[in-house]
C-alpha cells in the first residue's frame, strides 16, 4: 500500500509528462498534428477520441457549483459523438481554458483522474505483485499514456510474469521494452515520447524504487513542499462590497463615501463630510485626479481610491 505522498509523487511524475508541471495544468487544452486522441484536456491530458473528454466535462457538469456548467452542457452530445470538429472549436476550446480556473472543475479532474485511471493502475500493479512505488508509477503512466495491457504481455511473454522473474526486474524489462516500441512506432510523435521511459531509468539507476523525495524528473523537481502545494486558484480577493462611487440620482451615500469626503479634505479640499456624494465631492474629485495625473472622471474606482489610501 502506498503512502500518500508516494501516490502524490507517482501521479507528479506523470502531471510533468503530460503538462511539464508537478501540479499539473488544469486548463491545458492540446491538439497535436497526428495524435490519435484528438483533442487533449486536463491536467492528466484526457482526450476527445477516447470518450473520455465526454465522461469528464459531463462529471464537471453534474457538480454543484460549476460555474461554466451551463455553457458547457451545450457541447456534451458532440462530446458523446466524438465530434472531432471539436477539435478546432475555438469557443470550446476557450471555455475549457476558462473553466480549467474553476476550482468545481480542479476537484472534478482530481476525483476523475484517480478513479479513470489511477484506481484502476494500482489494482492493475497489485495484481501483477508490482507492489513498489516506482512499479506502480510505471504501470500508472503507460495507463494514462496508453497501451498498457499490450506492453504487459510482451513482457511478459518475453520473461515470464513478475511473480517468476522478479517484480524489479520485470519493471525494468517493461520499461526497455516500452521504450523500444515507443522509440520504434510509425507514429512520429510516440517516438519522441522515450523521454518518459528514460525518466523511469533514470529512477531505476538511483535506486529509488519507494520514490523518497526529493525527485528530480525532466529538470522539474518534485518534494514535499511542491505535493502540499494546492492548486492555484484564480479568484479576485477584491472585496465584492467596494462601491464605485459617483455623482448619481439618488445621490450616494453612506460610510465609504464620508471616507472619501474625509481623504479629500486630507488632501486640502474643502468639503462638508456630510457622508453624500454631491456636485461638490464630484468636483473636488475631479481636482485631486488632476493633480495626481490620473483620468479625471469624478468616479472613485480602484485607482482614485489607492492614491487617496482608501
Amino acid at each position: 500500500m502506498l503512502s500518500v505522498a508516494q501516490k502524490e509523487t507517482a501521479k507528479a511524475i506523470v502531471n510533468i509528462f503530460e503538462t511539464g508541471s508537478a501540479r499539473g495544468d488544469y486548463a491545458s487544452v492540446t491538439l497535436l498534428a497526428g495524435d490519435s486522441g484528438h483533442l487533449t484536456y486536463g491536467r492528466a491530458q484526457t482526450t476527445l477520441g477516447s470518450g473520455n473528454l465526454h465522461l469528464l466535462i459531463k462529471s464537471y457538469c453534474a457538480a454543484p457549483g460549476a460555474s461554466h456548467a451551463r455553457a458547457l452542457e451545450a457541447y456534451l452530445s458532440r462530446l458523446a459523438d466524438m465530434d472531432l470538429r471539436l477539435d478546432t472549436d475555438w469557443t470550446f476550446r476557450g471555455l475549457l481554458k476558462e473553466a480549467g480556473s474553476d476550482p468545481v472543475m480542479q476537484d472534478t479532474q482530481d476525483a476523475f483522474f484517480d478513479r479513470v485511471y489511477w484506481t484502476p493502475a494500482s489494482v492493475a500493479a497489485e495484481k501483477l505483485g508490482l507492489i513498489e512505488p516506482l512499479s506502480t508509477a510505471v504501470v500508472y503512466d503507460s495507463v494514462v499514456h496508453g497501451s498498457w495491457s499490450a506492453m504487459r504481455d510482451r513482457t511478459s511473454a518475453r520473461i515470464g510474469a513478475p511473480s517468476k522473474s522478479g517484480a524489479r526486474r520485470w519493471t525494468q524489462t517493461y520499461i526497455a521494452e516500452r521504450r523500444a516500441w515507443l522509440a520504434g512506432h510509425s507514429n512520429s510523435l510516440l517516438r519522441k515520447c522515450v523521454y518518459r521511459m528514460d525518466a523511469f531509468d533514470a529512477l531505476v539507476a538511483a535506486g529509488n524504487w519507494t520514490l523518497a523525495l526529493p525527485v528530480m524528473v525532466r529538470g522539474v523537481r518534485v518534494d514535499k513542499y511542491v505535493l502540499e502545494l494546492a492548486a492555484p486558484v484564480r479568484v479576485s480577493a477584491d472585496d465584492a462590497s467596494t462601491r464605485t462611487l459617483r455623482l448619481t440620482q439618488p445621490r450616494m451615500s453612506g460610510s465609504d463615501v464620508l471616507a472619501l469626503q474625509k481623504a479629500l479634505a486630507k488632501e486640502g479640499y474643502a468639503l462638508n463630510c456630510d457622508g453624500v456624494f454631491g456636485e461638490n465631492v464630484e468636483k473636488a474629485l475631479k481636482s485631486f485626479q488632476r493633480d495626481f495625473g490620473i483620468v479625471d472622471d469624478g468616479i472613485a474606482g480602484p485607482a482614485t481610491r489607492l492614491m487617496l489610501g482608501i
